[in-house]
């Protein structure tokens, strides 16, 4: 019984550790994540008009 308490507690606390790491590391990659897709989008708007332009 003490065994089956014990695996719970630590994927209880591994759980909570993750949800952490996760709540603190989510708003920086999804800034990321938007200013590169942003950025990619730009190039390929970018790279489109010249393409016109040069013919």
């Amino acid at each position: 019984m003490l065994r089956v308490i014990g695996i719970i507690a630590v994927v209880w606390i591994g759980l909570m550790i993750l949800g952490a790491i996760f709540k603190v590391v989510f708003w920086p990659l999804l800034i990321a994540a938007l200013a590169f897709a942003g950025f990619a989008g730009y190039r390929a708007l970018k790279a489109r008009s010249d393409d016109a332009a040069i013919r």
